[in-house]
């Protein structure tokens, strides 16, 4: 048996909905999503005890393992499949223990039902399993049945989250980073070039819309929600890129940097840089123009 494991998404009232029938399934502390037992059962249109028909909850595991180690399936379901049903997770649901499989094995018996009942192996009484089986094939694949699960337990948001978090653990330093040239001067010569602008290289003096193209052009382009962890993490009088990773975040801030600046040697002029940032990056926004107010 599994480690005993907790339920962090999904309820009995959060079902997954394949055609008129309903599959328990929940999402583990490890992110494994699983789907109780009693639903693999249900989902296949087996009873809970093959002899009786009762559905008795000791019982449950020995049916599925006797249908898929039967004398008619066992040559279809692979060593590795047969060893995770007869070893099912244990997991605390609602309160109580509760057992199930990850949710992609349903993916692989229903598989191997078919097959089976293509070789004619399946018995009369069967056919009604397999129908059952290529019923959730065509509902759900191998890699869409995580995201059905996901979206019908509410993990979707957490995921995202989670995805979110790691992407920020990469590129967000945990401490300020000393201040060290990140942004060459070509970078400025040619954005000053596009608009006829004075370029004066000892200058620090730049027009205040400079800032929010840089955003534009280079931080907003890094994964999204950087820019505003960026934001909040760095303190005033401190460059953003102070609070980028030296592994991650500084590698690609770099790459990004000589990539727009290259767009930009290619260009003319500020709205045909625009243009072929936007046709780059595929931004759908092609123009950022100067503020009338600004000098």
């Amino acid at each position: 048996m599994s480690k005993h494991l907790k339920v962090i998404c999904g309820t009995p009232d959060t079902p997954l909905r394949i055609g008129e029938f309903e599959i328990p399934c929940y999402v583990l502390d490890n992110e494994k999503r699983v789907i109780t037992q009693s639903g693999f059962l249900k989902a296949l249109g087996l009873s809970w005890n093959s002899s009786t028909g009762k559905t008795s909850l000791s019982n449950s595991p020995a049916r599925l393992a006797r249908f898929v180690g039967g004398k008619i399936l066992s040559e279809f379901i692979t060593s590795e499949l047969s060893a995770l049903i007869e070893n099912p997770i244990k997991f605390k649901a609602v309160g109580s223990d509760a057992y199930g499989y990850e949710a992609t094995i349903l993916v692989d018996i229903c598989n191997s039902v078919i097959e089976a009942k293509k070789a004619g192996a399946l018995q009369k009484q069967q056919f009604h399993i397999a129908e059952r089986a290529q019923t959730l094939i065509q509902a759900f694949a191998k890699v869409g049945i995580i995201a059905l699960i996901d979206e019908a337990t509410g993990y979707q948001e957490i995921r995202e989250r989670n995805a979110l978090l790691k992407i920020l653990e990469a590129y967000i330093s945990p401490t300020l980073l000393p201040w060290t040239k990140r942004f060459p001067n070509e970078f400025y010569r040619e954005m000053f070039r596009l608009n006829a602008w004075p370029y004066d290289p000892e200058s620090v003096k730049r027009p205040g819309v400079i800032g929010t193209w840089t955003n534009k052009l280079i931080y907003e382009q890094l994964p999204p929600g950087v820019l505003d962890e960026l934001k909040e993490r760095t303190p005033k009088n401190h460059r953003l890129h102070q609070s980028l990773t030296p592994d991650v975040g500084h590698p690609h801030l770099s790459n990004q940097l000589a990539a727009v600046t290259a767009i930009m040697r290619l260009s003319p002029n500020w709205r045909k840089f625009m243009s072929n940032f936007a046709r780059a990056f595929n931004t759908g926004q092609t123009e950022l123009d100067l503020p009338e107010d600004d000098d």
